[in-house]
């Protein structure tokens, strides 16, 4: 079986199954069975292969045309890649398609019949709310059938931290497959909307085959069921047009709370921790290096999940990018929600010659992964690591950036390696930190810089040139790099998403609404597919593999915000692979 390692910008959760005691929990999953008409008449039809399963398994696909009895599509058990073109099909009647694995020559249980799709893409209708829109996703098993739902940010007047202004209050859809509403949370007024402030966590914390969701609280959220968190009557925003402050929740209780992700009621709710004093605490050498009073680098906010006993889950709540860094790592057990501990890198002021050699070294995205090989995870925070037990790993002293990359990109070294971009502004112009970089992902070893001083905005590592071995990188000024850092030709202009569509083990880009490949004979990029959905204006609301084979599929917002696409590929591969889901990296 290939495996591909591979690194995936979201949390995913479902029910759980372990092999072992000693081997990490998995998600329950169905086969994801997926069906879609082809313009020449037959139908595709893809399916996932567990990384649970043996290397020996293979697969029987069948037919059911209108009301007759299934029929063996395939002559001979389906073996490597889990897609088929079925060209037999009577597409002008009823079909539906399942599968069976077949296991030493002995069928097992069925999957689930599903019906082909007219196109590729499966319309998923939301509840619209005046004057918000869709933001970003998470997909879970929220009622422990093995299937998919979304957990939806709908999103009104969001705020960057560097700005004021009154923002609306968040707002968390759970939507099944066909659109129906499970329930809706409502952060309330005292939790500022933005992408740098609610993040949440959906992920089955506690083993029982249902996904919970974590995040940020405070007064007057109200829960799934029309439960309200705290003071319902309390206003903590900070009224003052004109001032910095305008529109900031700078004092009031912080909370953390765990919803069930069924009915989206409140499970258990504790203080958040850390809080945010002292407000110009959380200043550093990261960034330009500076420090403020106004609540900008006190409210930015990344999470994410970790493995880090090796075993079962844990959320881990992070506050702080530029200087301060704070991580709070929660385990959610027998309906318990304890502390496992908690990282602090301490707080510094100007000139900020005392500070941690972990301040500032934050990034606006983190990663979660087992850099040192033990079986545990660590929380990779851009410059930095943070070990599975909370002590700091290693920092590499680079400081802050906007982009990072973590996987296992050069076949020719071993462990993994880390692509990180990196800001260079006003005060810290001085320390001519690269605008890029890759480092060893176990120990922070430069294997390569460039752009020493310049500010660089964006950047990206992946497969995208079969004539080099490994990842390649770009990002800054000059071209697409090696793995020494060699330039060996133009790069994409694309730098934002990379997405496993067609058929080959080479990844693809995805900018806004369009797929497109990297042609490397031409240094030019080719566009296979766009979804005309957005119309240009935003990316997908998340992405990874959810349905079908090991490839990826990236839900959008329709024209309009009433609905979700979620978009498959139909392009048949030979490259076999179990679900991405199923990959602990």
């Amino acid at each position: 079986m290939i495996h591909y390692r591979i690194r995936i910008s979201i949390i995913l959760l479902l029910g759980l199954v372990s092999a072992s005691p000693a081997q990490r929990q998995m998600e329950n999953l169905t086969r994801g069975i997926v069906a879609v008409k082809q313009a020449d008449g037959g139908v595709y039809v893809g399916w996932r292969l567990f990384g649970t399963d043996p290397e020996i398994v293979t697969f029987n696909l069948y037919r059911i045309s209108g009301s007759g009895e299934p029929v063996k599509v395939n002559e001979r058990p389906i073996a490597g890649a889990t897609n088929y073109i079925d060209r037999g099909a009577d597409t002008n009647q009823p079909l539906r398609y399942f599968v069976r694995p077949v296991l030493n020559g002995k069928e097992l249980a069925p999957s689930k019949p599903v019906s082909p799709w007219e196109n590729n893409y499966l319309e998923i209708p939301i509840k619209p709310i005046s004057e918000y829109r869709p933001g970003d996703a998470s997909i879970a098993d929220l009622d422990g059938d093995g299937e998919y739902e979304i957990v939806l940010h709908q999103t009104s007047r969001p705020r960057d931290n560097s700005f004021p202004g009154i923002t609306g209050t968040p707002i968390f859809d759970a939507y099944k497959m066909d659109g129906t509403l499970m329930w809706r949370i409502n952060l309330g007024i005292n939790i500022r909307d933005g992408e740098h402030y609610t993040q949440f966590m959906v992920y089955d914390l506690d083993g029982d085959g249902r996904a919970e969701m974590a995040c940020k609280t405070a007064d007057g959220t109200t829960d799934g069921t029309g439960k309200v968190i705290g003071d319902k009557d309390k206003d903590w925003r900070t009224i003052k047009e004109g001032d910095r402050t305008h529109g900031r929740i700078l004092n009031g209780p912080e909370y953390f709370t765990i919803f069930d992700g069924q009915t989206g009621r409140a499970l258990k709710t504790v203080d958040y921790i850390p809080s945010r004093y002292p407000i110009d605490g959380w200043g550093g050498i990261g960034g330009n290096g500076g420090n403020d009073s106004y609540g900008n680098r006190c409210d930015r906010f990344l999470a994410c999940v970790a493995y880090l006993d090796g075993q079962r889950p844990s959320v881990v709540m992070c506050r702080g990018v530029y200087g301060r860094i704070v991580m709070a790592a929660w385990d959610w057990r027998n309906g318990q929600l304890t502390s496992r501990w908690v990282f602090d890198s301490g707080s510094s002021y100007p000139p900020f010659e005392d500070a941690s050699p972990y301040s500032g070294m934050g990034g606006h995205s983190l990663s979660v992964a087992d850099v040192d090989n033990d079986g545990k995870d660590e929380i990779v925070y851009h410059s930095m690591v943070v070990d599975d037990n909370g002590k700091g790993l290693y920092s590499t002293g680079l400081r802050h950036g906007d982009s990072m990359h973590i996987s296992d990109m050069y076949p020719d070294r071993p462990g993994m390696e880390v692509f990180t971009i990196h800001e260079n502004e006003n005060d810290t112009v001085r320390f001519k930190t690269p605008g890029a970089s890759m480092h060893d992902a176990r120990t922070g070893e430069l294997l390569w810089t460039q752009s020493p001083g310049i500010d660089v905005g964006r950047g990206m590592a992946a497969d995208i040139d079969p004539r080099h071995r490994g990842y390649e990188a770009w990002g800054g000024p000059g071209g697409l790099r090696d793995s020494h850092g060699n330039e060996i030709g133009p790069n994409p202009r694309s730098n934002s998403f990379v997405i496993w569509w067609d058929g080959d083990p080479l990844r693809e880009l995805l900018s806004r609404s369009a797929v497109n490949k990297w042609n490397w004979k031409t240094g030019t990029e080719e566009t296979l597919f766009e979804t005309a959905a957005r119309g240009g204006t935003r990316g997908p609301n998340i992405m990874g593999d959810f349905i079908g084979d090991w490839r990826e599929e990236p839900p959008v917002t329709t024209p309009g915000g009433k609905a979700l696409r979620l978009y498959t590929t139909t392009i048949p591969t030979a490259h076999p692979t179990h679900t991405l889901i199923h990959d602990p990296q």
